[in-house]
């Protein structure tokens, strides 16, 4: 076994924990740190794929009772069809925008420079949301109408662009619609359910062939242990924050890391890949 890759697996699995679940764009980690450890290959954006799995199945694990009794009511409960039925709104123009241009994205702004730009530019919209008057009008997530759950699904698909942040876009699109901290947190985790799990058998399925289980399982299943650890601990921490805080430090992070990304590599100090 490789040591120094499976260091490099269990790094980037939890940076993928740490991030996938806050306002902080774990795209954006994943390529930055990704450059920084030489494992931006083919083979690196394969094991991204996987160490989502971690990550997802943290939050199954940590909303388990939902889960189990929104799956036992769906066929007689009407709460649990209108929860899986917003959820499958929500998913949709994600899913549409990414199949018809997700490619393209991919090609042009998958590089640190322009996911640099996004942290900041994400973190400005973030502070311009805070500072909006709130008014809350759905307090818990079971409150949400379908028409609600169709423009979270809009405000989660700006994150196709790395460096937005999948989950604060969705989240910031909850406070400018009228959601709760709360709610739109929580739902931003369920969204990512359906989310995440789609995009990972649908990237797996598309570089199959770079699939060599019996050589890379060790490295994929240290990485995607450390993923679903790391957002355990995450998840936990991000709700009890926004209990009595706002997402303004989340916007300043954004900030200063953008801002650290763009210094060095002008001055040379790290060889980011560019275009």
């Amino acid at each position: 076994m490789d040591l120094i890759l499976a260091l490099k697996t269990i790094i980037l699995g939890i940076v993928e924990g740490l991030t996938e679940f806050l306002p902080v764009s774990s795209t954006g980690h994943l390529i930055l740190v990704g450059d920084l450890l030489n494992f931006n290959d083919d083979k690196g954006k394969l094991f991204e794929i996987v160490i989502q799995v971690g990550a997802i199945l943290a939050i199954c694990w940590e909303y388990r009772s939902k889960i189990a009794c929104v799956i036992i009511g769906l066929p007689s409960q009407k709460s649990a069809q209108k929860f899986a039925f917003n959820l499958a709104i929500a998913f949709v123009p994600l899913a549409t925008l990414g199949l018809l241009f997700g490619k393209h994205i991919k090609a042009l702004l998958f590089k640190p420079l322009p996911v640099a730009l996004a942290f900041i530019v994400g973190a400005f919209v973030i502070i311009w949301a805070e500072k909006r008057e709130h008014k809350i009008s759905i307090l818990e997530v079971e409150d949400l109408m379908p028409l609600d759950a169709l423009k979270l699904g809009i405000a989660q698909a700006f994150a196709l662009i790395p460096g937005t942040s999948r989950s604060g876009a969705t989240i910031i699109g909850g406070l400018l619609f009228g959601l709760s901290r709360k709610a739109a947190t929580e739902f931003s985790f369920f969204l990512a359910i359906p989310t995440l799990i789609v995009a990972s058998i649908y990237d797996l399925y598309k570089h199959r062939d770079l699939l060599d289980l019996t050589t890379d399982m060790p490295y994929f299943a240290a990485g995607l242990i450390a993923a679903f650890l790391s957002a355990l601990l995450a998840t936990k921490a991000l709700l009890k924050y926004i209990s009595h805080h706002d997402f303004i430090i989340f916007a300043w992070y954004r900030i200063i890391f953008g801002l650290i990304v763009i210094a060095t590599s002008y001055s040379g100090l790290v060889q980011w890949t560019v275009d």
